[in-house]
């Protein structure tokens, strides 16, 4: 038995010696429905049982996502600095042109998280998508913590071993390393004015706010704009209208949560942001460089001759241990009749979108209706490009879903999949959004849920 499963079937015979403690289901389901954690106005459900990691684990994690790190800003570097390069990705010009902008400090990929299945028994892991462009979900992540460790079961637990949470690194942390790049800007000032930037209608507003004050703790202004409340005047970019702290404020540096793509969507109302940039006149904390990591086509990149050169024999021998076969769902990349035949084998997904949208498993469908799904995006057929990749069953953990519901309270615990999301600060392994569903798909439109993570007897760098 691996060491997580030991210790999440330790904490539910906590819960089972608490008669199923629905007590402490209650109490932790008042506590997120009284929290910032916010998703498109409702509030986030959650697992009763945290996802407990240990040494074995966390030391896994890091290795991976400081490894993929590494990666992925070789991949980056080279389509920045060389233009031969740059076909290896189907790319619009209106993006290569933003990715291109000038970027005037060190850090090449800033922030990011980037998503796997991990066998926990094996210790081997599948990736699902890397995240450049607005990763979130840290937020959540303090907040079901926050809504666990009050309860019984979880003091009881936390008796017998040493809990470490994700909190200070994700929060305090990400500030730090934040001016820590700053600091590297060529053209940084004193005391800047520093904007949290989105389509707020998209934005995890509550966890902007928490970010902005602990700004504010470090002596450091920290507004949150929307996107299209900027305005670009007598060289300085301006925000007009702020979601949180000060109106008509002269910006220095920007942490960009807004998503490229929703960038292109709104061309023209973005472009008081684009032309600040494009003039060096503001520090975009991350870049749109970032899209090359956001954008799937990644996962074929880094399979291509051009792409395996630049990598050590180590690097390419873990791209090819942990990311799937992925190609564009078109007639002249893969063999679309295959595809339809071996449903349960594949996963197919839009180029460039975000929380799920559009993405389809084999497994959820009939030999007719996945046939029909091919079809409809095969080829483009939808307006935009499709990839196929190969789907990693993943690995189930036993969770007990809040979602509010009478029922949660006498419910059984039940086996869920698990997707484990890793924060990279600059490269640094700093924590986990981990993530639970009942389907195949993880996502919140399929019920999916999020779990506290929980370091159990485990030394954190």
């Amino acid at each position: 038995m691996n060491a997580n499963k030991a210790y999440t079937d330790e904490y539910l015979q906590h819960i089972a010696a608490l008669d199923g403690d629905a007590q402490g289901m209650k109490a932790a389901r008042s506590h997120m429905e009284h929290s910032t954690a916010i998703y498109h106005g409702t509030v986030v459900n959650s697992s009763y049982v945290p996802r407990f990691f240990g040494q074995k684990t966390y030391d896994y994690f890091k290795y991976a996502s400081e490894t993929t790190h590494r990666i992925l800003v070789k991949v980056m570097r080279e389509y920045l600095e060389n233009p031969e390069y740059r076909h290896v990705y189907d790319i619009d010009e209106r993006l290569v042109d933003l990715i291109l902008l000038p970027r005037d400090y060190d850090a090449v990929l800033p922030f990011a998280r980037v998503d796997m299945f991990l066998d926990e028994d094996a210790m081997t892991a599948k990736f699902c998508e890397f995240n450049a462009d607005g990763s979130s979900g840290m937020n959540e992540n303090r907040e079901i913590t926050a809504s666990m460790q009050g309860r019984a079961a979880y003091q009881a637990f936390a008796e017998k071993h040493k809990l470490t949470t994700c909190d200070e690194a994700l929060f305090p942390g990400w500030v730090d390393e934040f001016l820590s790049i700053y600091d590297t800007y060529t053209f940084k000032v004193e005391n800047p004015h520093i904007a949290i930037v989105d389509f707020l209608e998209n934005a995890i507003t509550e966890e902007f706010k928490i970010f902005s004050k602990l700004f504010a703790e470090r002596g450091i202004e920290c507004s949150v704009y929307d996107v299209r409340d900027l305005a670009y005047e007598d060289g300085r970019l301006i925000g007009r209208k702020a979601f949180y702290g000060r109106d008509n404020a002269p910006i220095d540096a920007i942490w960009r949560r807004s998503v490229t793509n929703d960038i292109i969507d709104n061309w023209e109302a973005s472009q008081p942001l684009i032309e600040a940039v494009r003039a060096r006149k503001v520090a975009l904390i991350g870049s749109f460089a970032g899209h090359l990591v956001h954008d799937k086509q990644i996962f074929q990149v880094l399979f291509k001759p051009e792409t395996k050169a630049l990598l050590t024999d180590e690097e390419n021998a873990f791209v090819e241990a942990t990311v799937p076969f992925t190609a564009f769902l078109n007639d002249d990349e893969v063999d679309l009749d295959a595809v339809k035949r071996d449903r349960e084998g594949w996963i197919i997904k839009p180029v460039d979108a975000y929380g799920s949208k559009d993405v389809y498993a084999g497994l959820d469908f009939s030999d007719e209706e996945w046939a029909q799904i091919i079809d409809r995006y095969a080829n483009s057929a939808a307006g935009a490009p499709f990839i196929v990749q190969h789907y990693c069953t993943p690995h189930r953990t036993m969770a007990l879903p809040l979602r509010g519901e009478e029922g949660d309270y006498t419910a059984e615990p039940q086996p869920y999949t698990n997707l484990s999301g890793l924060y990279l600060y600059n490269g640094r392994f700093t924590g986990v959004f981990s993530r639970l569903g009942p389907e195949p798909v993880i996502s919140k439109k399929t019920g999916g849920i999020t779990a506290a993570t929980i370091w159990v007897d485990t030394v954190v760098e």
